[in-house]
């Protein structure tokens, strides 16, 4: 779930639509990430200025919470492909003063994602319910959530891809109702911090290969071929990932290891093409070590039968 960040014009009314959790919580429904992410976007519009500095005294604002987070833990990578939904759990620690119930049925908790710096992030995720938080003392507590992506929502540009910084907010409407009339939001506390950790956001790849001929006379060549493409996000297909260097190795028939055998980069269409002696029967692959927008993969050995 997630909301990007081009709020540079929020307003004190979306901060209250934002307060519109617990009634659909209540009812049921999974409106915590959207909820959520309205709320994260109007404590943080692009043009620095937070929907919680009220522009009329009936505004008002919620107060600071006395709510920390530590110990975040987060996947290294999160690899999205075209279409598939994606979870990746997410822990970490909540401390909070003794006047903070967490337990009550109106406080919610969830960690979340952003892209870019915190005070104007370009992008923002979130999972789609609130993260479960077990008592551990009198005020601390152990959370675990997810954060859910949605790359076939149009949730990711391909310039998301990479670095991402995690963080942890908390909700706690005491009682209010964001849709009554008597509805005072200076009674809701709210609670985040970033920096707590982070992670790659990568476009899934994928990798092929093909030797020929099979089977194929010892010390004949044979030509090994295949293509290594990468999701794009916005159009929803794989594209060839061009230039990347890609290794071809071979595994021994009856052995577990693979060895290099050499270096080969893509083509301008993501294709690789490269050949080599037959000599044992064995397996031929291609491995791709990865960078910091697109997952390591290796594709799956073809075997070949050497005569």
């Amino acid at each position: 779930m997630r909301i990007r960040a081009t709020v540079a014009a929020v307003s004190g009314a979306l901060a209250l639509s934002a307060f519109a959790m617990p009634a659909a919580q209540a009812a049921g429904g999974s409106s915590f990430g959207t909820d959520a992410a309205k709320l994260f976007a109007a404590a943080h519009p692009a043009s620095g200025k937070t929907a919680f500095s009220a522009t009329t005294a009936a505004d008002g604002v919620p107060y600071a919470m006395d709510v920390t987070f530590s110990n975040l833990k987060i996947a290294k990578a999160v690899k999205v492909g075209t279409t598939a939904h994606v979870a990746t759990s997410v822990t970490y620690t909540l401390t909070h003063a003794a006047d903070v119930d967490i337990t009550a049925a109106d406080f919610f908790s969830g960690a979340y994602i952003y892209k870019g710096s915190y005070d104007n992030p370009s992008n923002f995720l979130i999972g789609d319910d609130p993260a479960k938080c077990t008592v551990t003392s009198a005020t601390t507590a152990s959370c675990k959530g997810n954060v859910d992506v949605y790359p076939g929502e149009g949730e990711l540009s391909n310039s998301d891809a990479g670095l991402w910084h995690a963080g942890a907010l908390a909700v706690a409407y005491n009682g209010q109702d964001p849709t009554g009339s008597d509805f005072d939001i200076t009674k809701v506390g709210y609670a985040d911090q970033s920096a707590l950790g982070s992670t790659q956001v990568q476009r899934l790849s994928k990798l092929t290969v093909n030797a020929a001929p099979e089977p194929v006379k010892k010390g004949r060549t044979i030509t090994v071929t295949g293509k290594l493409s990468r999701a794009n996000w916005e159009d929803g297909k794989y594209h060839g990932y061009v230039g990347q260097p890609v290794k071809l190795q071979f595994r021994k028939k009856g052995s577990s290891t693979y060895t290099t055998l050499k270096t080969v980069k893509t083509s301008s269409t993501g294709t690789l093409k490269a050949t080599t002696k037959a000599t044992v029967d064995g397996y031929y692959r291609y491995s791709f070590a990865g960078t910091s927008t697109t997952p390591a993969v290796n594709a799956t050995g073809d075997y070949v039968d050497v005569k």
